[in-house]
């Protein structure tokens, strides 16, 4: 990072920052360029959404981020009427690891998401709920629990869970329950990034995780199995998008292509 600082510098030909013992503070030039460095890089970003939204329009692609399994079973019909909206265009859907709650689109690595709520960042973006479905757990095959028909979300209080990584912050929180335990501390027995990780680290019994019911048919694996929670909030899916992309008619396209087959 010094080097980093020290070739900025060289390159503005000002000193952004007093260095002392006690460590480094800005200097009034430096105070300047902090100030700016937000719409800089709002600037940015809005440049290279632009510029591959353009890339894409002309090869007539959208590219659709995801999270797990999309929408579920209906995510064949949305993408059946946005071709009917939309001939001759094609949909790269891109899925994105549990540690990119919002699978790419607050990067601009996407034009639209299907995605999980609630996520960090959610305020920043569109989004409209197409449906909700209950949270389930999905547990070791050969734990004791995993007999009982369903399962009071209090009696898992106490058993170690598998985590998506700390820094998805909220989204972590939310698929750990942390909000419904009533000040119980949480144990972490693992901690994965894709769902083959997440079904592993389940089945070698380090540890239990919540996750939407459709897991059930999407991820059925030897080793592990689901159960209905109670006395648990249901998750939402939804559709989002940048509000710069408010004014393109593809991505427009597709989110009511979302809304049609979900009304």
């Amino acid at each position: 990072m010094t080097k980093q600082v020290k070739q900025l510098e060289a390159q503005l030909g000002v000193q952004l920052f007093t260095r002392s013992r006690a460590g480094m503070a800005l200097t009034e030039p430096g105070q300047v360029l902090a100030r700016r460095v937000p719409s800089l890089l709002a600037e940015w970003d809005e440049a290279s959404r632009e510029t591959k939204g353009t890339a894409s329009r002309i090869a007539r692609v959208l590219c659709v981020g995801f999270i797990a399994s999309a929408a579920n079973e209906s995510t064949v019909d949305i993408l059946g009427v946005f071709a009917r909206r939309r001939p001759g265009w094609r949909v790269d859907m891109r899925q994105a690891a549990w540690s990119n709650p919002t699978a790419g689109l607050a990067d601009g690595d996407v034009d639209v998401a299907l995605l999980r709520l609630p996520f960090p960042g959610e305020d920043a973006l569109r989004v409209e709920v197409l449906f909700t479905e209950p949270r389930w757990i999905a547990l070791p095959a050969a734990h004791p629990l995993a007999e009982r028909a369903e399962i009071p979300f209090r009696e898992l209080w106490d058993e170690p869970f598998v985590a998506a990584p700390a820094e998805t912050g909220e989204w972590r929180d939310y698929w750990l329950a942390a909000g419904e335990r009533d000040g119980r501390p949480i144990r972490i027995g693992a901690v994965t990034e894709q769902p083959d990780e997440w079904l592993g680290a389940i089945a070698s019994g380090y540890g239990i995780a919540l996750t939407p019911a459709s897991a059930a048919r999407f991820y059925a694996r030897p080793g592990v199995t689901y159960r209905p929670v109670t006395d648990i909030d249901p998750t939402r899916v939804g559709v989002g998008w940048a509000p710069a992309a408010d004014a393109d008619p593809v991505v427009q396209d597709f989110v009511r292509s979302c809304l049609d087959t979900h009304p």
